[in-house]
């Protein structure tokens, strides 16, 4: 099975990024009011999303979450989830080609100094230090999973679906997951955890990893709960 040492996160980051580049300079008009996988945001807001991801991005790199994480509080902005709300409600009154110019300015600076640094090196993150080439798969697996979110074509299923049951299973690792993961003879994953067992095709185990798993899939409510390690 592929392993991260197999993959450059940074070919995979620019593929995710060129891919979304293509599908957002494509859009007008009402294309951009399409409701996308996430709830209660539009295919703007995704790109919304995106562009306001990159002060974080760029506070990693600059070494400055603690400047982030002060503006941010004096805007009001707690946890997580209201940073994602933040991201796209400060955007919703801009024009869309300014925001796609943002966040193609910004993302483009963000890789190639990452990639300058290199897979080795580490930078500032909300978890601590930690290594570049690492957090490129994590940011190229966000990005993976927004481009699904919003519909974004994909010609290279089977090879993108590889690196993200790579990155997918890492994550579990790293996260001490309690969840065991074995590939069968016909190429699915078995996930095992003490509460019970699944069987996922590759496509699955990547959605089930990032929380994209449809509400009508049998898989069950604590299995899929543990495999959720990217979203």
């Amino acid at each position: 099975m592929t392993t991260l040492d197999d993959l450059d996160p940074f070919a995979i980051f620019d593929a995710e990024a060129e891919r979304l580049d293509r599908f957002f300079s494509g859009l007008g008009g009402e294309d951009w009011m399409r409701p996308s996988r996430c709830e209660g945001w539009t295919v703007r807001d995704v790109l919304a999303h995106l562009a306001g991801e990159e002060d974080y991005n760029h506070a990693c790199l600059d070494d400055g979450l603690d400047g982030l994480w002060s503006r941010l509080e004096k805007n009001g902005v707690t946890g997580l989830a209201d940073f994602n709300d933040w991201t796209v409600r400060t955007r919703r009154g801009l024009p869309v080609a300014e925001v796609l110019d943002e966040w193609r300015t910004r993302n483009g600076d963000t890789r190639r100094r990452m990639r300058a640094l290199g897979r080795d090196a580490t930078l500032a993150t909300m978890a601590g230090p930690y290594p570049v080439g690492l957090q490129a798969f994590h940011y190229s697996s966000e990005y993976a999973t927004h481009g699904d979110d919003a519909g974004v074509p994909v010609d290279d299923a089977r090879e993108r679906t590889a690196w993200r049951v790579a990155v997918g299973r890492f994550a579990l690792e790293e996260q001490e997951a309690d969840v065991e993961v074995e590939k069968d003879d016909d190429g699915d994953l078995v996930v095992r955890t003490p509460r019970g067992l699944g069987r996922l095709t590759p496509a699955e185990f990547v959605e089930a990893t990032v929380g994209r798993l449809p509400d009508g899939h049998p898989l069950d409510a604590d299995l899929r709960e543990a495999m959720r390690c990217l979203a």
